[in-house]
């Protein structure tokens, strides 16, 4: 082979290396698409509203966020709800629809995903300071769309997969798996119909199911509303304590 053509070889096959970015190019890029790092972190308090349906099943719903890792999500049917929260130590749920009227205490394997949204920031932003891991798996597809796959092991062991659109290099879905009483369970997450509120994207399309499966809970956010203000004591157990 001359010299030209390995010059070529050589060339063909060292680009790719050049123009390849890491994980932490690709989290870079994603947190500047949503707004950057320092519009995230200002932001103290957070108030979604919105629909959730399931088959016929419809109801309101309200997220509320507070620093620090605080979070009360609420089911409203007919001016009853049913309530999740994390106070940042301690998980409680109210289920009235049960007929449980007192708070019960959440278990550490049931409060996981309160711990997940109580995290406002996202797990990608500092996440090594978190104790979670992230790695590059390269390049996958959602509904034809060329993404970057991100593997993210929690610091609790759990692992969460992104998939950050190529163009937008916004989240389109991530996949979970959980280690819950010794099962792994494994659900997806599809974001989509990202709105810009106050500089900042969010997804007002998010749809939720177990991984594979065509049957999906739709949340239709309505509202995403920023620095509201909001006391501890709203995430905080109900005098009365818990059972």
């Amino acid at each position: 082979m001359s010299g030209k053509w390995i010059a070529v070889a050589c060339t063909a096959f060292i680009a790719p290396l050049v123009s390849a970015q890491t994980v932490d190019e690709i989290i870079a890029k994603n947190l500047e698409a949503r707004g950057g790092l320092a519009r995230i972190k200002a932001v103290q308090s957070m108030r979604e509203t919105g629909k959730l349906s399931a088959g016929s099943f419809q109801a309101k719903f309200i997220q509320l966020n507070l620093r620090p890792n605080r979070v009360r999500e609420e089911v409203v049917i007919q001016g009853m709800s049913q309530i999740d929260a994390f106070d940042g130590k301690t998980g409680w749920r109210v289920s009235p629809f049960e007929g449980r009227k007192d708070p019960d205490l959440l278990s550490a394997d049931d409060m996981k995903g309160l711990m997940t949204d109580a995290d406002m920031d996202g797990q990608l932003v500092d996440y090594r300071n978190k104790d979670h891991r992230a790695e590059l798996e390269g390049h996958d597809s959602v509904e034809g769309t060329d993404c970057y796959k991100i593997k993210l092991t929690l610091s609790n062991g759990d692992i969460r997969y992104f998939y950050i659109d190529t163009d937008s290099f916004l989240e389109l879905k991530i996949e979970t798996q959980r280690n819950i009483r010794g099962t792994v369970q494994y659900s997806e997450t599809y974001y989509g119909d990202y709105e810009d509120v106050n500089g900042i994207y969010f997804p007002f399309d998010i749809e939720v199911g177990e991984k594979g499966s065509p049957d999906r809970t739709k949340f239709t956010i309505e509202k995403v509303e920023l620095n509201v203000p909001m006391q501890p004591t709203q995430f905080a157990i109900p005098t009365g304590g818990a059972k």
